[in-house]
Protein backbone atom coordinates (compact mmCIF):
# COMPACT_ATOMS: atom_id res chain seq x y z
CA UNK A 1 0.00 0.00 0.00
CA UNK A 2 1.40 3.66 -0.95
CA UNK A 3 1.83 6.48 1.48
CA UNK A 4 -0.47 8.14 -0.11
CA UNK A 5 -3.42 5.64 -0.12
CA UNK A 6 -2.45 5.22 4.29
CA UNK A 7 -3.01 8.95 4.31
CA UNK A 8 -5.98 9.13 2.44
CA UNK A 9 -7.39 6.38 4.80
CA UNK A 10 -5.85 8.07 7.75
CA UNK A 11 -7.98 11.48 6.46
CA UNK A 12 -11.24 9.56 6.01
CA UNK A 13 -11.73 7.99 9.38
CA UNK A 14 -11.22 11.42 11.70
CA UNK A 15 -13.39 13.98 12.59
CA UNK A 16 -13.39 17.44 12.45
CA UNK A 17 -13.17 20.06 14.83
CA UNK A 18 -16.69 20.58 14.74
CA UNK A 19 -16.96 16.83 16.56
CA UNK A 20 -15.22 18.65 19.79
CA UNK A 21 -18.44 19.73 21.71
CA UNK A 22 -18.32 21.55 25.65
CA UNK A 23 -21.51 19.66 26.50
CA UNK A 24 -19.61 16.98 28.38
CA UNK A 25 -18.07 19.68 30.43
CA UNK A 26 -19.40 20.10 34.10
CA UNK A 27 -18.93 23.32 36.38
CA UNK A 28 -19.01 22.87 39.85
CA UNK A 29 -19.80 25.96 42.06
CA UNK A 30 -16.79 27.46 43.88
CA UNK A 31 -17.24 29.83 46.69
CA UNK A 32 -13.62 32.12 45.68
CA UNK A 33 -13.69 34.09 48.46
CA UNK A 34 -9.82 34.78 47.73
CA UNK A 35 -9.38 35.79 44.39
CA UNK A 36 -5.44 35.28 44.51
CA UNK A 37 -6.46 31.60 44.32
CA UNK A 38 -5.28 29.62 41.00
CA UNK A 39 -6.09 26.26 39.77
CA UNK A 40 -3.70 24.49 37.27
CA UNK A 41 -4.53 20.99 35.59
CA UNK A 42 -1.95 19.53 33.16
CA UNK A 43 -2.55 16.59 30.71
CA UNK A 44 0.57 15.07 29.95
CA UNK A 45 -1.06 12.71 27.52
CA UNK A 46 -2.87 14.84 25.45
CA UNK A 47 -3.76 13.30 21.67
CA UNK A 48 -5.20 14.98 18.56
CA UNK A 49 -4.77 14.31 14.79
CA UNK A 50 -3.00 16.12 12.26
CA UNK A 51 -5.57 17.72 9.83
CA UNK A 52 -3.17 17.08 6.83
CA UNK A 53 -1.53 13.89 7.29
CA UNK A 54 -3.97 12.23 10.15
CA UNK A 55 -1.39 11.08 12.18
CA UNK A 56 -1.23 11.46 16.01
CA UNK A 57 -0.02 14.22 17.70
CA UNK A 58 1.39 14.14 21.15
CA UNK A 59 1.35 16.98 23.70
CA UNK A 60 0.68 18.65 27.11
CA UNK A 61 -2.21 20.61 27.66
CA UNK A 62 -1.75 22.75 30.80
CA UNK A 63 -4.45 25.04 31.98
CA UNK A 64 -4.44 27.92 34.72
CA UNK A 65 -7.36 30.34 35.82
CA UNK A 66 -8.50 32.01 38.47
CA UNK A 67 -11.92 31.16 39.12
CA UNK A 68 -14.65 33.26 39.71
CA UNK A 69 -17.58 30.97 41.06
CA UNK A 70 -16.70 27.74 39.23
CA UNK A 71 -14.43 25.48 38.80
CA UNK A 72 -14.23 22.36 36.45
CA UNK A 73 -15.04 18.92 37.03
CA UNK A 74 -11.64 17.02 36.06
CA UNK A 75 -13.24 13.62 35.04
CA UNK A 76 -15.38 15.47 32.63
CA UNK A 77 -12.49 17.63 31.37
CA UNK A 78 -10.67 14.28 30.83
CA UNK A 79 -13.44 13.00 28.73
CA UNK A 80 -13.67 16.07 26.99
CA UNK A 81 -10.23 15.77 26.06
CA UNK A 82 -10.42 12.32 24.70
CA UNK A 83 -12.92 13.88 22.22
CA UNK A 84 -9.72 15.39 20.38
CA UNK A 85 -8.15 12.02 19.90
CA UNK A 86 -9.95 11.42 16.70
CA UNK A 87 -10.65 15.39 15.30
CA UNK A 88 -7.89 16.63 12.91
CA UNK A 89 -7.04 19.95 14.28
CA UNK A 90 -3.96 22.24 14.32
CA UNK A 91 -2.18 23.01 17.62
CA UNK A 92 -3.17 26.93 17.40
CA UNK A 93 -7.14 26.02 16.62
CA UNK A 94 -6.87 23.55 19.49
CA UNK A 95 -5.61 25.86 22.24
CA UNK A 96 -8.07 28.42 20.97
CA UNK A 97 -11.10 25.83 20.81
CA UNK A 98 -10.52 25.17 24.28
CA UNK A 99 -9.72 28.36 25.74
CA UNK A 100 -13.46 29.20 24.40
CA UNK A 101 -15.20 25.99 25.60
CA UNK A 102 -13.65 27.00 29.42
CA UNK A 103 -14.77 30.80 29.03
CA UNK A 104 -18.13 29.74 28.49
CA UNK A 105 -18.40 26.87 30.50
CA UNK A 106 -16.66 28.28 34.22
CA UNK A 107 -16.61 32.11 33.33
CA UNK A 108 -13.34 32.40 34.81
CA UNK A 109 -11.58 36.05 36.07
CA UNK A 110 -8.52 34.30 33.86
CA UNK A 111 -7.70 31.77 32.13
CA UNK A 112 -4.60 30.58 30.34
CA UNK A 113 -4.05 27.64 28.08
CA UNK A 114 -0.56 26.26 26.87
CA UNK A 115 -0.42 23.45 24.48
CA UNK A 116 3.45 21.80 24.09
CA UNK A 117 3.71 19.53 20.92
CA UNK A 118 6.29 16.82 21.28
CA UNK A 119 8.93 17.53 17.87
CA UNK A 120 7.97 16.08 14.72
CA UNK A 121 10.82 16.78 11.98
CA UNK A 122 13.36 18.06 14.45
CA UNK A 123 10.61 21.08 15.23
CA UNK A 124 8.68 21.37 18.33
CA UNK A 125 5.52 23.85 18.70
CA UNK A 126 4.36 25.44 21.51
CA UNK A 127 1.00 27.38 21.39
CA UNK A 128 -0.30 29.91 24.94
CA UNK A 129 -3.30 31.83 24.47
CA UNK A 130 -4.87 33.82 27.21
CA UNK A 131 -8.02 35.59 28.63
CA UNK A 132 -8.73 38.09 31.67
CA UNK A 133 -12.26 39.12 32.18
CA UNK A 134 -12.77 42.89 32.17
Amino acid sequence: MSIEKITEYLRKNRETEDFISSDVLDPIQYRNDSPDTWVEIENPEFTSLCPKTGLPDFGTIRIKYLPNQKIVELKSLKYYFLQFRNAGIFYENLTKLILKHLIECLDPLELKIEAEFTARGGISSKVTTEYKKI
